[in-house]
C-alpha cells in the first residue's frame, strides 16, 4: 500500500539509486521541478519510468504550473503562461471574462500537463495578500479581496479538471499576510481570529470541495501561537477542517523548507500527527528522502479515503481545439 508521502527525484532520468529507493519506499506520488525538464519526450519517459518504480500506473505527477514566476514547463517546448494577477486585472474590466480567460488559460495549461502524463498541478492559489506582505505570494495572487479570488480560483480549477488534471488549492488556510517567505524563514501572522477568518480564510470556503490542498507553513498566532499551521493539530482541525470546510487530500507543502523545525522524520511525523493526510518532501538528498519515507506510514483510513476519492473524481477530458483555444486565450489577454 501506498505511503503517505509524494516525493521527487534529482534530474531528467532515475539514477538506479533512485529508481530502487522508489521502489521500497512507495509514495503515493511524485513532484517534478524545472530540473526534471528537458523535452517533451524526455518528460513523458520520467513520468512512466517513476510509475514503473513503484509498480502503478495510476500514481499521481505533480508540478508547480501556475504561470508568471512558477512554471516549471516553458519555452521553447511549452508556452509561457500570465501570473494570476492577469486573470485579476481581466476581471476588473469585466468579471465574466475574467473567469472565462482563467478557466480557458488553466484548460490549456491541463491540456499541456496531460500530454505529458502529469496529472496534478499545484493551483490554484487562493491567498489573499496584503500591501506589507512578503513579495513570495505577490502577482501570483488573483486579487485583494476574499470573493475575487476565490471567483477566479474557482474558475482555474474548473478548467484543469475539465482537461482532466486535479487542481490542489493552496495554500491553507492563508499565505497572504506572511511578512517572510516560508522558505527561508517562518512567518508569524498576528492579525485577530475575526479579521482572519473575514479575509484570509473566507477565500478558500467557497472552494472548500476542491479533491486536494495545501498547507501553509506559517503560525497564526491567535489562534495557535507555537506551530504554523502545517504542523498544527488546532489549525487542520478548527480552521481547515472546521471553518473552511475543506475534506479533500491535505498535503503538507514542502518539508525542507526553512520555516519548519526539528528532523526531517520530526517534521513529517508533526505533520501527520496534526491531521494531514500526505507530507511533501522535495530537494533533499537520497538519504534525506529515505529519512521522510521512513516516518510515513501507508495511507489508511480518512486519509486513505480522501485520496482515492480525489482520483475518482479525475475525468476524461472533453474534445477541445487546442490552436483555436490559444487564439482566443491571446486576445482576451491583449488589453489585460
Amino acid at each position: 500500500m501506498a505511503k503517505a508521502l509524494i516525493t521527487d527525484v534529482t534530474g531528467l532520468s532515475l539514477t538506479p539509486q533512485e529508481r530502487a529507493f522508489l521502489r521500497e519506499a512507495d509514495p503515493w506520488g511524485f513532484i517534478l521541478f524545472k530540473r526534471n525538464v528537458g523535452t517533451p519526450e524526455q518528460v513523458r519517459a520520467l513520468v512512466e519510468s517513476m510509475r514503473e518504480a513503484v509498480e502503478r500506473a495510476d500514481a499521481p505527477v505533480l508540478i508547480d504550473q501556475e504561470g508568471g514566476r512558477v512554471q516549471r514547463l516553458g519555452p521553447p517546448h511549452w508556452p509561457s503562461y500570465p501570473p494570476g494577477a492577469h486573470y485579476g486585472h481581466i476581471y476588473d474590466r469585466d468579471p465574466e471574462e475574467g473567469l472565462a480567460a482563467a478557466r480557458l488559460g488553466a484548460r490549456l495549461i491541463a491540456s499541456d500537463l496531460a500530454s505529458l502524463g502529469i496529472t496534478v498541478d499545484c493551483l490554484p492559489i487562493a491567498d489573499v495578500p496584503i500591501s506589507e506582505a512578503d513579495p513570495v505570494i505577490g502577482n501570483r495572487a488573483y486579487g485583494t479581496t476574499a470573493a475575487k479570488v476565490a471567483a477566479i480560483g474557482g474558475a482555474v480549477a474548473e478548467g484543469l479538471m475539465a482537461s482532466g488534471v486535479l487542481p490542489v488549492l493552496k495554500h491553507l488556510p492563508g499565505h497572504g499576510r506572511a511578512t517572510a517567505d516560508s522558505h527561508h524563514r517562518l512567518p508569524v501572522v498576528s492579525t485577530d481570529r475575526a479579521m482572519l477568518e473575514s479575509t484570509d480564510f473566507a477565500a478558500f470556503r467557497p472552494l472548500a470541495k476542491l479533491p486536494m490542498g495545501m498547507t501553509a507553513h506559517v503560525v497564526f498566532s491567535a489562534i495557535d501561537p507555537v506551530a504554523p499551521a502545517t504542523t498544527s493539530v488546532t489549525m487542520v482541525r478548527e480552521v481547515i477542517r472546521g471553518f473552511i470546510g475543506f475534506d479533500g487530500l491535505l498535503m503538507s507543502d514542502d518539508l525542507s523548507m526553512n520555516a519548519l523545525s526539528g528532523t526531517l522524520a520530526e517534521r513529517a511525523r508533526a505533520t501527520l500527527a496534526a491531521g494531514c493526510d500526505l507530507v511533501l518532501h522535495c530537494n533533499g538528498s537520497l538519504a534525506e528522502r529515505g529519512e521522510v519515507a521512513d516516518a510515513c506510514p501507508p495511507l489508511a483510513g480518512d486519509a486513505r479515503r480522501r485520496a482515492d476519492a480525489a482520483l475518482r473524481i479525475r475525468r476524461d477530458p472533453a474534445p477541445f481545439d487546442i490552436a483555436a483555444a490559444r487564439e482566443e486565450f491571446a486576445a482576451m489577454s491583449a488589453n489585460a
